[in-house]
């Protein structure tokens, strides 16, 4: 018999139109995001190779990493990666169900838990995969769960709650009366209270204390992300819950590797049975492939160093000072904060990313614009984060760049409706 094909229909649907329509959009609101090449160079932190679109070159200064300590090149955590990487190789085999646990992985979540004060810790291949799992995961497992999340908290706390499919309220920003309105209407029904300590927009602080007072009395559990404060606050970097004596206090303390410990991963740290629970039920744990060897290695290296030398702190901390005072000085419009992030307001997405780019190509200076949904519209910003690397004569030529910008693109100087706006 002759082979019969399927009938041949042409979809109704343009798939590529609706991609392309999607992107459309973002031009349309002037939220399209372009990535600059940038490559950093070892040793030589913050500086950095930016490759122009014609594939040129040019040497760059940095001043919106992450790495806020500089940690990443630091030679003890250099070192720990390249010995382990020619002991172990790069990749971990696999998920840790398949492949099992290594050395450096396991010694990682002992050394997280010993920083935070807890019984154990459980490390993710990302800051956002352990808000997302660790959340959605641990509001599962308490049944009737009402969460409690503070209206600044980051996308990947957002997703752990929307994937928890728990109940939740949504209290203002560090709003300490609206959150004990809601723990008292929620009644006897468990309660889970996420939120922030740094948050790294706005660069506040979150009154944990206080709000632990109220998880008390309310019968609340606490999930506190320390991700913006691991490794810069805290006489040992545990944090701003170190910092402020209460770490005990605190359920749960989420981190990363990939900030203040210049590395990359993510990770929880809290009672023994609360990490296995996590570890037995998680997806995100459970069916990722495990951080590799030589990254468990490094991250330990740069935790070690940092619980017990506060000269990076104490340096990072007087930069980013010294950098706020020198914009403040200028007539720029900081936004004022008690903690490195320096956010200097612009208020519109258009003219935020022409800043950018004109203090690339002009200046030689990286900053990338912060744009909605990021924060919202109309509080536009750069987001600017001193390091310890950052001298005083980059500080000041950090200042006439902005000035000059900012007087070419007749941006809004300080006292202005958008600092206002942001407040």
């Amino acid at each position: 018999m002759p082979e019969t094909r399927p009938e041949t229909r042409q979809s109704a649907t343009d798939y590529q139109a609706l991609f392309r329509g999607a992107l459309a959009r973002l031009h349309g609101e002037r939220r399209y995001r372009v990535f600059a090449d940038i490559e950093r160079i070892n040793g030589r932190f913050p500086t950095a190779l930016w490759r122009r679109p014609d594939a040129s070159t040019r040497e760059i200064t940095v001043w919106c990493s992450n790495d806020y300590l500089g940690m990443g090149q630091h030679p003890a955590v250099v070192s720990a990666l390249t010995e382990t990487a020619r002991r172990c190789g790069v990749g971990a085999g696999g998920t840790r169900n398949i492949a099992g646990n290594n050395s450096p992985l396991v010694d990682l979540e002992r050394e997280l838990a010993d920083l935070h004060g807890k019984e154990s810790g459980l490390v993710f291949t990302s800051g956002y995969v352990s808000n997302q799992a660790g959340i959605s995961t641990i509001a599962k497992l308490i049944p009737d769960c009402l969460i409690l999340s503070d209206a600044f908290n980051h996308n990947s706390m957002i997703e752990g709650v929307r994937q928890s499919g728990c109940d939740k309220q949504i209290f203002r920003h560090n709003d300490l009366a609206h959150l004990e309105e809601l723990l008292i209407a929620a009644g006897d029904r468990p309660k889970l209270i996420a939120f922030e300590s740094v948050y790294s927009m706005d660069g506040d602080v979150a009154p944990i204390g206080r709000i632990c007072d109220l998880a008390e009395r309310y019968g609340a559990m606490t999930y506190l992300d320390e991700v913006h404060a691991v490794g810069l606050y805290g006489p040992r970097g545990a944090g701003i819950a170190e910092r402020d004596r209460v770490m005990h206090r605190v359920d749960v303390i989420e981190g990363t590797l990939a900030k203040g410990f210049g590395c990359v991963g993510g990770y929880i740290t809290g009672s023994a049975a609360l990490c296995d629970a996590v570890r037995s039920h998680a997806p995100g744990f459970i069916f990722t492939t495990a951080l590799p060897p030589a990254i468990a290695a490094a991250a330990i290296a740069s935790i070690r160093h940092l619980k017990q030398s506060g000269t990076e702190r104490e340096a990072h901390q007087r930069q980013a000072a010294r950098t706020k005072a020198a914009l403040l000085d200028a007539g720029l419009p900081v936004l004022a904060t008690d903690t490195h992030i320096v956010p200097v307001m612009v208020g519109d997405a258009e003219a935020c990313k022409a800043a950018a780019d004109r203090l690339l190509e002009r200046h030689g200076i990286y900053i990338q614009p912060i744009n909605y949904p990021t924060v919202p519209r109309g509080t536009e910003r750069l987001r600017i984060t001193p390091s310890p690397f950052h001298g005083e004569a980059q500080i000041a030529a950090l200042t006439e760049a902005l000035v000059e910008v900012w007087d070419a693109l007749s941006l809004p100087r300080a006292g202005t409706v958008f600092v206002e706006a942001a407040e």
